[in-house]
């Protein structure tokens, strides 16, 4: 159906592309993976004409060549495409939006009432719960990716491109979208799904392409679609290679922090561990299972009602943020942009932002060539990807953002590091860097509890592991007790052998 032919694409001299082949076939979902900065979502602006490619590429359709100059055009060419931060107005309702640009009408006055009718029939096509006069800005985030898709589906769209669609999807919308994207595929729906992660590719995917540093590496069919082959294709290394678990310090005899009996008397109850220098503590358990706000209590983001924090043998209660990071204690939230970055700063300035005052001199003078050299130093240590400390920190790559969080954590010279879902949202060779971060962070004796919904890197760079349910530490699990069967089933409650209570 469609064919990508020697696509290039240069950015103020630096090549985001170079030569890349695209081929699509109708009725399949053609899955586009590759690292953060590997030209995924440049070639897909191409296609959907947000840019232009460099001289000398071409792209074919059904045997044709055809040029994309702008999203009208690639609208006209049945090639529509969902951005991972929706293109929807929501001060206009669901018709509104399913036909902008495309509104129906004679002398500049709206025929509604034949936009809601051809709204309703996409809606009722792909099973929507709302109809075409809903404001947009009562629904939530699925339903108005529904509505993005409603569009396509009403614009006879043959190329759907979908970017990242399940960030922010429940498991169960998450399923629901899953069944949509077969029922378009089964219509002869061609469908581009880029996405980070690699269990959605494996259950959806009839082929792969994988982009790395703006070049093509290649496609595999379905039947070659393993874990090792499309890691080793993304990043060049083996997946045995992946987890980083080689730190060795030896455990100190007293723990850097215990916990005892911690509550808040609502989603928290009566939590107890202890963590030594040198050790990655692993906390898993199911989404609401109490992990992120008993990380809280720890931070002192929340106040606790019972319990204690004992850090290095002192009786700590922390009612702020600011109270735990003097005392040693850091916390890297799993919603960076929400609760971690200042995305309209430059990198430099969210490097410092907690340690600022160790640039001022004269009683509060700020040096800002001081801060400017720490944020370069923290730059080069966790190998970010930014071309000057003074970019904003919102133009970069989701590993790149954790990676500017965690320096700004690592600034304060923490003696334990709370990590409550560090690779989120993040590629394959950002994974492996936060990885070998971990890993060294534990060797020069940080102490770390790391949160985790990925079994298998909770697994791979823990040396322990907790598990919660309701609120509560259901049970410990060290050795060849750490296993998927024996986590899941402290985590719903199901017996597994192996699994123990935890005697703290």
């Amino acid at each position: 159906m469609l064919e990508m032919r020697r696509i290039s694409k240069t950015f103020a001299g630096t090549k985001a592309l170079r030569g890349v082949d695209l081929a699509i076939y109708p009725g399949e979902v053609h899955a586009l993976m590759g690292e953060n900065g590997a030209g995924k979502s440049t070639l897909m602006k191409i296609l959907a004409g947000a840019c232009s490619a460099d001289p000398g590429g071409e792209i074919w359709m059904d045997g044709e060549r055809i040029e994309i100059s702008s999203p009208l055009a690639a609208r006209r060419h049945g090639i529509a495409i969902i951005y991972q931060e929706l293109s929807l107005a929501p001060n206009l309702s669901v018709a509104e939006n399913i036909h902008l640009g495309q509104e129906i009408g004679r002398a500049g006055i709206l025929d509604r009432a034949t936009m809601d009718r051809a709204a309703e029939a996409a809606l009722r096509r792909l099973g929507a719960d709302f109809g075409p006069r809903t404001s947009l800005a009562t629904l939530s985030v699925a339903e108005r990716q529904l509505v993005e898709i409603a569009r396509a589906v009403h614009a006879r769209s043959r190329i759907l491109v979908m970017d990242e669609p399940t960030t922010a999807l429940s498991s169960r919308e998450t399923d629901y979208l899953f069944a949509l994207i077969r029922e378009l595929r089964a219509g002869g729906l061609a469908i581009i799904y880029i996405s980070h992660r690699m269990a959605e590719v494996y259950e959806l995917a009839d082929r792969v392409t994988v982009l790395r540093d703006g070049t093509y590496v290649g496609s595999v069919q379905r039947g070659q679609i393993d874990p090792d082959t499309i890691v080793r294709m993304m990043v060049g290394r083996e997946l045995s290679a992946f987890y980083k678990h080689e730190h060795r310090a030896r455990l100190a005899d007293t723990p850097t922090l215990e916990v005892r009996a911690l509550g808040d008397s609502r989603r928290v109850h009566d939590c107890s561990f202890a963590i030594r220098a040198g050790e990655v503590l692993g906390l898993a358990g199911m989404v609401g299972a109490g992990r992120t706000e008993l990380a809280r209590l720890l931070f002192g983001a929340a106040g606790h009602k019972s319990g204690d924090i004992i850090l290095e043998g002192i009786t700590r209660h922390f009612h702020q943020p600011r109270e735990a990071i003097a005392a040693g204690v850091a916390y890297l939230t799993e919603d960076r942009k929400i609760d971690g970055l200042f995305l309209d700063m430059a990198v430099a300035d969210n490097i410092i932002l907690c340690t600022i005052e160790n640039d001022a001199r004269f009683g509060g003078i700020l040096d800002r060539a001081r801060g400017r050299q720490r944020a370069v130093a923290a730059i080069r240590a966790l190998a970010i990807r930014v071309a000057s400390p003074t970019v904003g920190v919102g133009l970069l790559s989701g590993g790149n953002q954790q990676k500017v969080l965690l320096s700004r954590l690592l600034e304060a010279h923490p003696k334990v590091l709370i990590l409550d879902e560090p690779t989120r949202g993040v590629d394959i060779g950002a994974k492996f860097e936060i990885y070998r971060i971990i890993d060294q962070l534990a060797g020069a004796g940080v102490a770390i509890l790391l949160i985790s919904s990925e079994l298998a890197e909770i697994i791979g760079i823990a040396d322990r592991v907790l598990v919660m349910r309701e609120g509560r530490i259901a049970g410990e699990l060290t050795g060849s007790e750490m296993n998927q069967e024996n986590i899941v089933a402290l985590a719903t409650g199901s017996q597994a052998s192996g699994a123990r209570r935890a005697i703290l």
